[in-house]
């Protein structure tokens, strides 16, 4: 009988060795909110995060917080600042940014003027609160560029001891569209230059109805600074490509810089995902998966103008990586 149950103990500690752990999968009920595109999300060091995203009226900011990405589905949302009657920052508020520097909250945002739409710029506003949905936003004015001109969706981060800026900007004029540009920052609100090229569009999958680069993310892994943006118009042609670079090597070098052939990321009828893009990072609340939120419709045909139809949608998924050690968005799989 012994000799049995030490038989039967070995079998069981042989299977539990053998059989592989997996931890919990991160999921997400998705859509995280409704109606809401170029979506970002922060997430702070107690484990707070905060959604600030364009609302389809295009004339006001709002931030929602919540302890869990789901929580942000449901969260309260807060307005924080709306567009002027008159004159700049008085038509498409664009793409908002949230970012804490130096223990100071600031927004990047884009803004027509309520007498020339299409006259576009990036703003800034500031907030010393604790928390962003409380305390009073200042107006710390535009975000001055080499060339005045058609420019938006700013976004910021640091490496090794600088802080950079990257944005998109029609930089040559005309139907030429829009590129990323790269400049080094003095501070928070002024760009220190020089403003450099990363990216225009050349490839097909980046020129359908409108040349467009814009909406750029980045992520730091691996040895790398990565960084998506999105191509094309905001219908279902709307799509990610991506830049990479070796971190230790010159960023305002363009020679330095790598960018994919193909999108890494685009429409999917297969699982209803139509023009993703204009996404940001984040971790989950497990502090290790890297979490890709994002907009996109769950239906391709669309009436009218694509920037008047309402329904982008912000979206979360988790994205792997490969051995080589570059994200993989998972085209084939829904979220």
């Amino acid at each position: 009988m012994k000799y049995l149950q030490k038989i039967c103990l070995s079998i069981l500690l042989t299977l539990v060795i053998s059989i592989p752990l997996f931890s919990q999968e991160v999921s997400f009920n998705n859509p995280i909110a409704e109606q809401r595109a170029d979506p970002w999300v922060y997430k702070t060091g107690d484990g707070t995060y905060f959604l600030i995203a364009t609302v389809p009226e295009y004339d006001r900011i709002v931030i929602r917080k919540a302890k869990t990405i789901n929580g942000l589905k449901d969260a309260e949302e807060k307005v924080v600042w709306r567009k002027h009657e008159k004159g700049v920052m008085g038509h498409h508020i664009w793409a908002p940014e949230l970012h804490k520097i130096d223990g100071k909250w600031y927004i990047y945002f884009a803004a027509g003027e309520a007498e020339n739409i299409w006259n576009i710029r990036m703003w800034a506003l500031s907030n010393s609160s604790e928390d962003p949905t409380k305390g009073e936003w200042k107006e710390e004015g535009k975000i001055m560029t080499d060339i005045d001109s058609f420019s938006l969706d700013a976004t910021s981060f640091e490496h090794k001891g600088k802080r950079y800026m990257i944005w998109a900007q029609n930089v040559r004029g005309g139907q030429h569209g829009t590129g990323l540009v790269m400049s080094e920052m003095q501070d928070p609100t002024t760009l220190k230059g020089p403003e450099v090229v990363l990216t225009e569009p050349e490839f097909d999958w980046e020129r359908v109805k409108y040349n467009v680069n814009e909406g750029p993310a980045v992520i730091k892994r691996n040895g790398k600074i990565f960084v998506t943006y999105s191509a094309s118009a905001t219908n279902d042609n709307y799509c990610m490509g991506l830049l990479w670079i070796d971190e230790d090597a010159d960023l305002l070098n363009i020679n330095n810089w790598h960018k994919s052939p193909g999108p890494v990321f685009y429409s999917n009828e297969d699982v209803d995902r139509y023009g993703p893009g204009h996404n940001s990072f984040t971790t989950a609340e497990d502090g290790e998966s890297v979490v890709m939120i994002y907009h996109a419709r769950d239906y391709k045909e669309i009436q009218g103008q694509e920037l008047q139809d309402p329904n982008r949608a912000t979206r979360a998924r988790v994205i792997g990586w490969t051995e080589s050690g570059f994200p993989d968005f998972m085209q084939k799989k829904g979220d």
